[in-house]
């Protein structure tokens, strides 16, 4: 998917020594995912995969957040244009991108600074390590509309250690 320069920074790339750093960086958004953070996100997964030098995905948001989720106000205003493929085709990408980082061969660490909400959950949740710092807030905000959280929320909600 095309995106205007803008959106491209939205998504951050930085390595250092043999990790490859990914920042999401829409602060004021939450670091909200729209369908062109999603897109990078997927090529930068898959063009580390086939380079040799990186060893390692860091994922973080800038901000107070790591990442609230898919941008609701983008599909929202698909649908209100009657563009409502462009929202399930966000859903569905970002959902490719979960299992590409459920499945990825190298190790990921996700830095859970801040707030971590509904599909910003599963941009984490996947990767072989997650860093939770005293700021952290876990939300599954779909359950509150009786809607069942996806991102894989089925699988990985009953493996996660607790102390509840």
């Amino acid at each position: 998917m095309a995106s205007s320069h803008g959106e491209t920074n939205h998504v951050l790339m930085e390595d250092k020594s043999s990790a490859r750093i990914i920042t999401l960086n829409r602060p004021k958004q939450l670091n909200a995912l729209s369908a062109a953070m999603v897109s990078r996100i997927l090529e930068i997964f898959h063009a580390s995969a086939e380079d040799p030098s990186v060893k390692l995905i860091i994922l973080k948001g800038k901000g107070r957040a790591f990442c609230a989720g898919a941008d609701v106000a983008e599909i929202v205003r698909h649908i209100n244009e009657g563009n409502w493929r462009l929202g399930a085709n966000l859903s569905r990408e970002e959902l490719t991108m979960n299992y590409v980082m459920a499945t990825y061969s190298k190790p990921q660490v996700s830095i859970l600074n801040g707030i971590v909400m509904g599909g910003g959950v599963g941009a984490s949740i996947h990767g072989r390590f997650r860093v939770a710092t005293e700021n952290t807030i876990f939300a599954m905000p779909e359950t509150a509309l009786g809607l069942f959280p996806d991102v894989g929320a089925s699988y990985f909600l009953s493996r996660l250690p607790g102390f509840f």
